[in-house]
């Protein structure tokens, strides 16, 4: 008889709004991993339009159908600081397009070298292809 270990991942981001494309990484996620924990991150540099609470329950409200899926915060500190804390080794990231991609690509090294965290990248499917969050509206 084999024993895997139970594979717990993160889905961090602003969630500044919660998207179609969030949703639909956080029901890809939800498939592939046994536990996945989306997790606000607070972002000091970033003026926020949803208060931290509202996003929270939106992401609630999305993942309601999704048993393996629990929604927290962190306002404090490194993306690796969460995982360590929570003991959580894979975090989830949605691409759109190559630039997502280069800029997601340090991140993810850093991430690892720091804390072993290991990153899976998916692609977010063409209709939820938006103007990234930090870009002038």
């Amino acid at each position: 008889m084999l024993f895997f270990p139970i594979t717990r991942a993160l889905f961090p981001g602003s969630f500044d709004p919660v998207t179609q494309g969030h949703q639909d990484v956080l029901r890809r996620a939800a498939l592939l991993f046994d536990e996945v924990v989306v997790c606000v991150m607070f972002n000091s540099n970033k003026t926020g339009r949803f208060p931290i609470t509202e996003r929270l329950d939106r992401l609630r409200a999305a993942a309601t159908d999704l048993s393996n899926v629990t929604v927290d915060s962190h306002t404090g500190g490194l993306l690796v600081d969460y995982c360590r804390r929570v003991g959580i080794d894979v975090v989830i990231r949605g691409v759109r397009d190559v630039h997502d991609l280069d800029y997601e690509m340090p991140m993810a090294r850093m991430n690892h070298e720091l804390a072993g965290v290991e990153t899976f990248f998916t692609q977010t499917p063409p209709w939820a292809t938006s103007p990234p969050p930090s870009s002038p509206r």
